[in-house]
């Protein structure tokens, strides 16, 4: 470490709480990296508990241009939370506290750190609901959400994570605490200032507590999960579901590589032999969700699939995503590096998207497997790659090459969910018009013009 900045560090150490500002190398190096493959180590890790450390470290940091990058649970998938830099790595993780539930004005008030999961549990024993469901939501934190902008299955009905921020707190690069929005579910006072920080990815300044909107939670569930023969065939369905008016709370579709992998680590046979699968869930009041999913049953047996099976209630209908949740693990399970692209394109470009994946995968010699989001058309492309064998690296970079710039060419975006980060830096400026990247830089530099927060990314 320069002796410069070790010194500063340990002054630093000394202005915070005991505990809160960790020097060991192997703390260090607990928080180099994410779920993506970079590896960056940090010289310090702060673990504030409170916005007010959160403040003292950013106006050190600042005076001392020292590089801050800030960190929820270290589950995303882009290297966004990666030190680049080096510097300090700053985890919310202790501040965990949900500070207010209330059922009057259906808002909840909690700090950065807490896991989403545990925040829907307490709302909904309250009868209340809130919807945003990133698939990593057991481990992902409320203000990595925030952070990234999270979605999820249920984002086709309910919307993403900016559309339930209604208010946060945020400590400013130099240190400055602001508060912005409110509590209201209506509020145009001003600029939108709180929704600038939803999916900043650490660039802007750092969510130290959120108030988020609730709604009321659906008194009842169903799911159909159905299998195809085709990908045309699951396309087809997802046509027909809508020209006939439903609104699903969540679509997913998988194609034949993902569905062979959850096979083989469930052990179940009910996916054998698909080359496609939905699971389409419906939310509301229980005699409408009743007659609606036979309706939706009918509707689906006339584009004749492989099989269809029913989950009625939230037992079953969980029963049935367990295996969605699968996937990923599945895919793990190859043995091969996942590049798990989330791209998102025009919902009328999905079964294009879907033969292009095919395609690509014959042309570079790589198994791509495609499941997500159907209903919004964000898909996670996963180009399944063997870093081992010679050229292996060099035949990926191609394919993505040649994905990314399909997508674009379709009006579709690079990232639906886990932003850029560091996987997709090297495609930010084809996705991106020059005066809007500029417009990104000129926010920066107002925001942070030290240019101390999570620095070595996209801005």
């Amino acid at each position: 470490m320069n002796p410069v900045r070790k010194k500063a560090l340990g002054r630093l150490q000394k202005l915070l709480p005991p505990g809160e500002l960790r020097l060991e190398a192997a703390i260090c190096q607990q928080y180099a990296g994410d779920k993506w493959m970079a590896v960056s180590t940090p010289q310090a890790v702060a673990l504030p508990r409170s916005a007010s450390s959160v403040s003292t470290v950013l106006r050190f940091a600042h005076e001392h241009r020292i590089p801050v990058t800030p960190r929820g649970a270290g589950h995303g998938y882009v290297g966004g939370c990666v030190p680049a830099r080096g510097g300090i790595a700053l985890s919310l993780e202790r501040m965990k506290r949900i500070k207010e539930i209330d059922p009057g004005d259906f808002v909840a008030v909690v700090e950065a750190g807490v896991i989403t999961q545990k925040l829907q549990e307490a709302v909904e024993k309250m009868g209340l609901f809130y919807p945003p469901d990133p698939a990593s939501r057991a481990n992902c934190t409320l203000g990595g959400n925030i952070a990234t902008n999270a979605g999820g299955p249920r984002c086709l009905k309910y919307g993403v994570t900016r559309d339930y921020v209604l208010g946060v707190e945020v400590v400013l690069a130099d240190g400055s605490v602001v508060r912005l929005g409110s509590r209201t579910h209506k509020n145009k006072t001003g600029f939108e200032l709180a929704r600038l920080f939803v999916g900043s990815e650490g660039l802007l300044g750092i969510v130290t507590e959120a108030t988020l909107k609730l709604l009321p939670l659906p008194p009842y569930r169903a799911a159909l999960s159905i299998g195809f023969s085709s990908m045309k065939g699951a396309a087809q369905t997802i046509r027909a579901i809508f020209r006939a008016g439903f609104l699903p709370c969540a679509l997913e579709i998988a194609d034949a590589f993902t569905l062979a992998a959850a096979t083989k680590r469930t052990g179940s046979k009910l996916l054998a032999g698909c080359e496609a699968h939905l699971i389409v869930e419906l939310d509301g009041q229980t005699a409408s969700v009743k007659r609606e999913i036979r309706d939706l049953e009918k509707l689906v047996q006339g584009q004749r699939p492989r099989f269809i099976r029913r989950a009625q209630g939230a037992r079953q209908c969980e029963a049935m995503w367990q295996l969605r949740r699968e996937f990923s693990y599945g895919l793990r399970d190859t043995g091969l590096t996942k590049l798990n692209e989330d791209v998102a394109v025009p919902r009328s470009r999905l079964e294009d998207l879907f033969q292009f994946a095919a395609r690509l995968q014959k042309k570079h010699g790589l198994p791509v497997a495609c499941f997500g989001h159907a209903g919004d058309g964000n898909i996670h492309v996963n180009v399944m790659v063997d870093l081992s064998q010679p050229e292996a690296k060099a035949r990926c970079d191609a394919a993505l090459d040649e994905l990314f710039s399909q997508v674009l060419a379709w009006k579709g975006v690079i990232t639906g969910e886990h932003g850029i980060g560091l996987a997709k830096m090297k495609w930010w400026s084809a996705a991106v018009p020059a005066e809007v990247r500029q417009l990104h830089q000129r926010i920066k530099r107002a925001l942070d013009p030290a240019g101390i927060l999570n620095p070595g990314k996209f801005v």
